[in-house]
């Protein structure tokens, strides 16, 4: 689909779509062949569509006009308006116009909508409005059967059909006065798009083809040309190094782990990597010996969505050529059954050297991170550290697939990561750090344990506490964001369809741009 900001409309448009804030008429634009005068009559007889967020009211247009239809797109009341709703407007009207198959869209804003809007810059909405609409335009779709001939085309008709079918839109032109400074904005917003459908690629893929080894390879061949450097650890060199706890995960598969630094050298005259980003790379996890049940498994692809995050933002800062220096660190394994399998008894040695004893080999993710976490201090002494991970259930017990539960030790990175998340649409809740469960977590026969005291209340509280066991300064701004439910839905949201979302790539982008571009 192709994006383009625009002074006039084309000719070869066959869909227009008219934004509409709440209880205010709709500003038609006057196309010169009577089309206003149209479809004001037509908006009067209708009673349904008052312009709530969200709503859509689509028009199919009789011979003699050049448009097939109009879509009347509600933004909701003025007041309420961010650029987040209007991202969320557009990604809803998107499946309405897949409905009526469109194929060149175009979304006008006319002169009597630039009125209403007041002191609301245009030129940002459009940019968003294309954002959200290109956000929920993502499919994947790479393992379908590739056809030909007429069954090529049955597949099609056939696909246009179903609710997260092809989309048939190939154009969509943004139609405005300001459309250089929109065009402008919205290349910054799609740089973090990009990273945000390559994560959702890289959580979607069948674990037969995305396992450690293809997972390194796939991140050193996408980025590397980008201008990220790019260094991966295998497993003989983190046996070198003493990683027993990210090799101990991967023990039982006959695909080793891997570790991949990243590192984005934006600020030139700077040496420092003030930030790094940490993310679970688990790329199927079937709890080992302590094995999940088999129902639902097949969803545990999804276990790398930590690591999907950072590496699809590292990909948004190289496109963006974002004037910081970030290093991003993934580590990748396979936690599978078998003779060679860790076990719930046995006591690691984790590469800062403290001793973890194993009462759950389905808590592995924490286990990935504390050696993430400990090589990264190490190589890069960043002053903030953010990871993700898909890491507990109880997150999603405790938030469900609506946000993000954050545990962050300093109120200033609290307040940069909540204003990001606000501002790209990416709810986040903190979540209490505190002492007690740190001290849970502490083993009688080792220095930690990989299972709080408490079971299974708590649980996403004492995973922090744990992962707190590696982070070596009080000074260090740490955050650990647990994306179980977020990463992965089962259910088609506003800007995007179900299964792998790419949470966590525009916060962490925002993030950086408003915390170390511009400090």
């Amino acid at each position: 689909m192709q994006i383009k900001f625009l002074k006039k409309y084309r000719k070869a448009t066959d869909t227009l779509i008219v934004p509409v804030l709440g209880d205010q008429e709709p500003a038609i634009p006057d196309a010169g062949d009577g089309l206003a005068d149209h479809l004001a009559s037509v908006f009067k007889r209708q009673k349904s569509f008052k312009g709530k967020h969200g709503q859509s009211f689509a028009v199919t247009l009789p011979d003699g006009f050049d448009l097939t239809q109009v879509v009347f797109c509600g933004l909701g009341a003025r007041d309420d308006l961010t650029f987040g709703k209007v991202e969320e407007a557009a990604g809803k009207v998107f499946p309405v116009l897949k409905g009526v198959k469109a194929d060149h869209v175009s979304v006008v804003i006319p002169e009597d909508f630039l009125k209403q809007l007041g002191d609301f810059p245009a030129s940002e909405l459009a940019a968003h409005f294309a954002a959200g609409f290109k956000m929920r335009s993502y499919q994947f779709d790479a393992y379908k059967s590739k056809k030909t001939g007429k069954d090529a085309k049955k597949a099609d008709e056939e696909s246009d059909n179903a609710a997260n079918g092809a989309s048939t839109i190939q154009n969509l032109d943004l139609i405005l006065d300001n459309h250089a400074e929109a065009d402008k904005h919205f290349k910054d917003l799609d740089a973090g798009i990009s990273g945000v459908f390559w994560a959702r690629d890289l959580v979607n893929e069948p674990p037969n083809a995305l396992y450690p080894e293809s997972y390194a390879q796939k991140i050193k061949d996408e980025l590397k040309p980008l201008g990220v450097d790019i260094e991966i650890l295998d497993e003989k060199k983190m046996q070198k190094l003493g990683m027993g706890a990210i090799l101990a995960v991967g023990m039982g598969s006959d695909r080793p782990p891997r570790m991949v630094i990243m590192r984005w050298n934006g600020a030139k005259k700077s040496k420092t990597m003030p930030l790094a980003l940490v993310g679970k790379g688990v790329t199927f996890d079937t709890g080992g010996i302590s094995l999940k049940p088999g129902a639902g498994m097949d969803e545990m692809k999804m276990d790398m969505g930590g690591s999907a995050a950072v590496v699809g933002t590292m990909k948004a800062l190289a496109l963006r050529k974002a004037k910081a220096n970030v290093i991003g660190i993934v580590g990748l394994a396979e936690n599978m059954p078998s003779a060679r399998s860790y076990r719930p008894g046995d006591i690691l040695t984790s590469y800062s050297g403290k001793t973890i004893e194993v009462l759950n080999t389905d808590a592995e993710g924490r286990l990935v991170l504390a050696d993430c976490l400990t090589y990264v201090q190490e190589i890069a002494k960043p002053d903030t550290i953010i990871d993700l991970a898909t890491l507990t259930g109880a997150m999603m017990v405790a938030l469900g697939h609506e946000y993000c539960g954050a545990f962050v030790t300093h109120d200033d990175l609290w307040a940069g990561m909540e204003n990001a998340a606000k501002t790209r649409s990416e709810k986040i809740w903190r979540m209490p750090l505190d002492e007690v469960w740190k001290k849970d977590v502490e083993s009688n026969v080792a220095d930690i344990q990989n299972l709080g005291k408490m079971g299974r209340y708590g649980g996403a509280c004492t995973a922090a506490g744990f992962l707190q066991h590696f982070i070596n300064d009080d000074k260090t701004r740490w955050a650990h964001m647990d994306i179980a439910g977020t990463a992965w839905v089962k259910t088609d949201k506003a800007l995007g369809p179900k299964y792998g979302t790419g949470y966590g790539v525009r916060l962490l982008d925002q993030f950086v741009k408003t915390g170390y571009e511009n400090a």
